[in-house]
């Protein structure tokens, strides 16, 4: 599966991560059938995929081809049949809900060819959850995206104990021809590994909200003006390696008495419900709820820019 022989990519479901995975397919080459069993919601899905091209273009995201060329490519289906009808690669992006989930993947295997890879966008369902019972769940993974996919190129490839290998490097390969960076994992676990860490870090940044240590922007601001300037480019054990002269051995032993120290006062879980009065009150002052769609394209269009950033950075390292 290659982008240079135009595969066909289904798009189940036109949603919010639908409409983005349907753009990553196209500026990857492959030909997208998008398919929602909502009337128009596919429409509307390629409606805001037309919103869109063009400032991707600006900042050099589309691979090179032109916003027509990357429309060009993407058709709504009038069916689940249609869809699937010749697609190497099937992306299913129903409700996050398993009784919504099983039916749809009961009759996608049953229409697929043998051939065809079936991936899940979900980011807490395992696939093991929907897929046990299915004659072909050989070829059934998840590929959890962090959105939009078209501008983070992080995506999970999560097997079920049943998934084959040769899927799951198949799928990987691909994600990777089509631009993206594939997490594989080596089974499933809740939460995966994207939501494991974030929660990991949200937990920490609710407990010290909650316990009465710092504000909401006092945290916003370690991550935005911090930490995350580093894991903009790095993760945090090339991050840790880079910090001590012998390398991450030695920040072994130079800090993880310093982290065991904190561990204990980390061990208490804060309610995020609990806490969710002040975070919106103190989140609200600095944006009113009125302005989070403006807000929310500001933030697409600083991602453009810094995956186009990053992208040109990385070409000048390599000569």
């Amino acid at each position: 599966m290659t982008s240079q022989t135009s595969p066909k990519v289904a798009v189940v479901g036109a949603g919010l991560i639908g409409r983005a995975w349907a753009i990553t397919f196209a500026r990857g080459g492959a030909n997208v059938a998008l398919y929602d069993p909502q009337a128009g919601a596919a429409a509307a899905a390629l409606g805001f995929v037309d919103g869109v091209l063009d400032d991707l273009a600006a900042n050099g995201l589309l691979r090179g081809a032109s916003p027509a060329t990357v429309r060009g490519r993407m058709s709504v289906a009038k069916s689940l049949k249609e869809a699937l009808e010749g697609a190497a690669h099937v992306q299913e992006n129903a409700p996050e809900k398993l009784e919504a989930k099983i039916p749809i993947w009961a009759e996608m295997d049953a229409i697929a060819g043998p051939d065809t890879i079936l991936a899940s966008s979900t980011s807490a369902i395992l696939p093991s959850k929907f897929t046990e019972k299915l004659k072909g769940r050989h070829r059934c993974v998840v590929v959890h995206p962090i959105n939009p996919p078209y501008l983070v190129p992080a995506v999970e490839v999560v097997p079920a104990p049943w998934t084959a290998q040769a899927t799951v490097d198949r799928t990987a390969a691909f994600m990777r021809e089509l631009g993206q960076a594939p997490i594989v994992m080596k089974r499933e676990l809740d939460g995966f590994v994207m939501n494991r860490m974030q929660g990991a870090l949200l937990q920490e940044a609710f407990r010290l909200v909650a316990d009465g240590y710092a504000t909401t922007e006092d945290i916003d601001i370690g991550i935005r003006d911090g930490l995350g300037l580093r894991w903009a480019f790095m993760g945090p054990f090339e991050t840790i390696d880079l910090n001590a002269p012998g390398g991450v051995r030695d920040y072994i032993a130079r800090y993880e008495g310093i982290y065991q120290r904190l561990w204990p006062s980390q061990q208490h879980i804060a309610s995020w419900a609990a806490t969710s009065d002040q975070v919106e009150k103190e989140l609200e002052a600095g944006l009113p709820r009125d302005r989070m769609n403006e807000r929310q394209a500001w933030r697409d269009r600083r991602l453009m820019a810094l995956v186009a950033h990053k992208r040109d950075a990385s070409r000048k390292i390599k000569k």
